[in-house]
């Protein structure tokens, strides 16, 4: 295949930043672009440590911007937007998030048909397929079944809408005549070093006496290491990219994990850190129905007083079925497209980021230490 060259959005975030380390792999990439909202001191020092031929050149940049975009794009083969707002809480307003996902999206798919790229892979989530109840237990879904959420929560409806357009628009004609290809990657909880999200659990628990507080004990679903998640669209751009492979992947979406055990939340966080004495709370946690109707209460409460004040509330209902679901799925199909296969084994997955958890628990230590000198 000929050379060429890729732009990666969210290049700052948890899985841009692998998606970059790994695009530095790749043989005949001429230049990665990487486009951050903000570039920190951190970033410039995870760059400064990549060993590739390709150009990496650094755009700074928001998703809302079109004009940054299109510049962006200009002579780009490639695109993989992993950029988003991530927010199940509550703690983003709505509108912004609706933004990002989705309005972000339209304008880099608009760029890219102005600027004649032609392959868009766009990182989606499990949450544009459910889970819808806490009583449906679905086990191995695949694609054919086209599960969809329901919810109107801000985060799942946009990465929902987002997912839409983008495959929309795959078979579009670009300005040069050329044609547009898409495809979707639906990614699970991705855990690994570095992870926002698993940092603030391990944080709390520190903050607790290493104690983890349940918030999934009902829930069996799938985790992805980071690495895994990054090769996926690694794959996909391949993939695409090739006149013989892309008929099959045009268009479609997939499901990508890997072999980390089904497990609920409060599971993995207790594997990936019992080593360094972490356990769970053994306290008594409510029934599931009586957290449900709480949270229906919480936000009748949020109803009534929109008017006069912003109230969020801790739990929703959305959040109490996303955290306590029987809810996984298969990735046969991306093995069959794809030629997915995770090169990060469980075994070494856990081991990695238990590494990681380790170096958060001698900060912890140090920090306490220096406020009883």
């Amino acid at each position: 295949m000929p050379r060429w060259s890729c732009l990666v959005t969210g290049a700052g975030g948890f899985l841009g930043q692998r998606v970059v380390r790994m695009l530095t792999q790749e043989k005949e990439l001429q230049e990665i672009r990487a486009l951050y909202r903000s570039f920190t001191p951190k970033h410039r020092e995870e760059l400064s440590k990549l060993q590739t031929k390709a150009k990496v050149t650094v755009l700074k940049g928001d998703i809302l911007d079109a004009q940054c975009l299109r510049r962006a794009c200009q002579g780009i083969s490639v695109v993989i937007h992993t950029a988003a707002a991530i927010d199940i809480l509550g703690a983003i307003p709505r509108q912004t998030i609706m933004d990002i996902n989705l309005k972000g999206t339209q304008l880099l798919l608009d760029a890219c048909v102005e600027a004649s790229v032609p392959v868009f892979i766009y990182s989606s989530s499990i949450s544009v397929a459910g889970p819808n109840s806490y009583k449906e237990i679905i086990q191995n879904a695949c694609e054919e079944e086209n599960h969809e959420s329901k919810w109107s929560d801000p985060y799942p409806y946009s990465k929902k809408m987002a997912e839409k357009a983008v495959l929309a628009a795959n078979g579009c004609t670009l300005k040069d005549g050329g044609t547009l290809h898409t495809c979707a990657l639906r990614l699970p909880f991705i855990y690994g070093e570095g992870s926002q999200m698993l940092l603030g659990v391990m944080n709390r628990a520190l903050e607790n006496n290493s104690v983890i507080l349940k918030i999934s004990k009902f829930s069996v679903g799938n985790s992805v290491y980071v690495s895994n998640a990054a090769w996926a669209h690694v794959l996909a751009a391949r993939g695409l990219r090739d006149p013989k492979e892309s008929p099959n992947i045009q268009g479609q979406f997939y499901y990508i994990s890997d072999d980390t055990p089904h497990q609920s939340y409060d599971d993995l966080y207790y594997n990936l850190s019992k080593k360094w004495g972490f356990h769970l709370d053994s306290r008594w946690s409510p029934p599931l129905p009586l957290l449900y109707w709480l949270a229906f209460l919480l936000e009748a409460v949020s109803f009534l007083l929109r008017p006069i004040y912003n109230y969020q509330p801790p739990l929703t209902r959305y959040v109490v079925t996303l955290l306590n679901s029987v809810f996984t799925f298969s990735y046969k199909k991306a093995q069959r497209d794809l030629g997915y296969e995770p090169p990060v084994s469980w075994e070494e997955a856990r081991e990695k980021t238990s590494e990681w958890i380790g170096s958060l628990v001698e900060q912890h230590k140090g920090t306490l230490n220096t406020k009883t000198q």
